[in-house]
């Protein structure tokens, strides 16, 4: 159970950081409201995130999903580079 809640918290919350972060560098809009709209998108992305982790029966597909989100997004957003 502790697995799973660390997996829900602190990677849900890496997850949708960095996801939503993703979508607010690509979305074709101005950036100040494509950041509005990803941070009101985070919290239920975020919310998403941990009421399928505890729903989820399997342990290991919930960290592969969770953590492979947070991983890829993060990732992307390095690749990206920084906002000019």
């Amino acid at each position: 159970m502790t697995a799973r809640a660390v997996t829900a918290m602190i990677g849900g919350y890496a997850a949708a950081a960095g996801s939503v972060s993703l979508a607010a560098r690509i979305a074709p809009m101005d950036r100040a409201e494509a950041t509005i709209w990803a941070m009101i998108l985070s919290f239920l992305v975020y919310a998403g995130f941990i009421l399928w982790a505890f729903h989820e029966p399997r342990l290991a597909r919930v960290a592969a999903v969770i953590w492979g989100v947070a991983i890829a997004s993060i990732g992307c957003l390095w690749l990206l580079g920084p906002a000019l």
